[in-house]
């Protein structure tokens, strides 16, 4: 599964519709789609890669012959380079454009040193250089873990309400050293139940608890059958909007259990990093692409799935009256142009 830039639930929020088997596959294929589609328009690939690449030695076809230029392989940090097998000091090396990097396109050598590029036999992929590729590394602490991953081929995590209430299926996250993709998530206990009886009405909105303070704001529980969101927290009081996500309404009575979407399924050692063993309470890092790049992503996922239920053939008439025209319309075309304006590269070699 390669990253997506936006999340299961952004889509499910924006269509308001009830979760289901054949919902939740029809909305991820489309967010794939969609992601690549962005990618695409922008000519990059925005979510970070650990890993090492291989270049030509550039005195062979270019000048100057102490810049390497890395194209389409954008790069956000440097771990080390060699060429011709010999390692180069990181200290002896430039990354560009340094003003506004990264990403950065290019690597000088620092002409005041010794540094120099070459050694191999030809100059056909003498320089390897190993670093986190992508556009940026921008990231978000959410919460922590609620139970070791004692071994590197557990594929649950389960986390913290403060990570829960900020991560969706699609999400890509982040335990010390390793990368984790979020693939499903499903309700776990919270260990909480109902204090005092809920009643059917919409505005019994108040759900009391023992102890409130694993819970978090924009958290969805279940009680029986009925899913709720956290819209504030009041002592041990949560403050739920009622029968969300397509569930019923319902009346609930002191010592229900509280569930939450707790239970992640993820994807271990993603993006060039290696699964490791994590302890319990590890701090649980969230990557997160840039708004527009998000924006986009979810509004040509909703387009795509609207069409597609039209069979393609969804039109809007104009204020005068004039004859249809296509859906898609000025609000994806200029987002996409505010994207591109914005995020697109624009420069020497533009292929992702």
């Amino acid at each position: 599964m390669e990253p997506v830039y936006a999340t299961r639930e952004d889509v499910q929020r924006a269509l308001d519709v009830q979760p289901s088997a054949r919902s939740t596959r029809q909305i991820d294929r489309a967010l794939q789609s969609a992601s690549r589609d962005v990618e695409g328009l922008c000519h990059r690939v925005f979510y970070p890669w650990q890993g090492e690449r291989r270049f030509d030695w550039p005195a062979s076809q270019y000048r100057p012959s102490w810049r390497v230029w890395l194209d389409d392989a954008e790069l956000i940090s440097l771990t080390s380079v060699s060429s011709g097998g010999n390692a180069i000091p990181v200290d002896d090396l430039l990354l560009e454009p340094n003003r506004s990097g990264p990403p950065y396109n290019r690597i000088e050598i620092n002409i005041g040193t010794s540094a120099a590029w070459g050694g191999g036999d030809t100059h056909q992929q003498d320089i390897t250089i190993t670093g986190l590729w992508g556009y940026r590394n921008t990231e978000t602490t959410l919460g922590s873990s609620a139970a070791a991953l004692a071994s590197t081929t557990v594929t649950t995590l389960t986390v913290d309400g403060d990570t829960s209430a900020s991560v969706g299926v699609g999400s890509l996250l982040r335990i010390d050293e390793e990368r984790l993709i979020v693939t499903g998530r499903t309700m776990a206990s919270t260990g909480q139940t109902l204090a005092a009886d809920l009643g059917v009405q919409k505005n019994a909105t108040t759900v009391t608890v023992a102890d409130a303070t694993g819970f978090a704001v924009d958290e969805t529980i279940l009680i029986d059958g009925e899913r709720m969101q956290i819209v504030d927290i009041a002592g041990d009081t949560l403050v739920v909007e009622r029968a969300v996500d397509g569930s019923t309404l319902a009346a609930h009575t002191t010592g229900a259990t509280l569930y939450a979407a707790r239970a992640l399924t993820v994807t271990r050692g993603a993006l060039g990093t290696t699964a490791a063993t994590h302890s319990s309470d590890s701090s649980v890092h969230r990557w997160d692409p840039p708004g527009l790049v998000r924006d986009l992503t979810i509004a040509n996922t909703l387009n795509r799935i609207l069409q597609e239920q039209a069979g393609y053939a969804r039109t809007s008439k104009t204020s005068t009256g004039a004859k249809s025209t296509s859906v898609e319309v000025l609000s994806l075309d200029s987002l996409r142009t505010q994207t591109y304006d914005a995020l697109g590269r624009k420069a020497r070699h533009r292929g992702v």
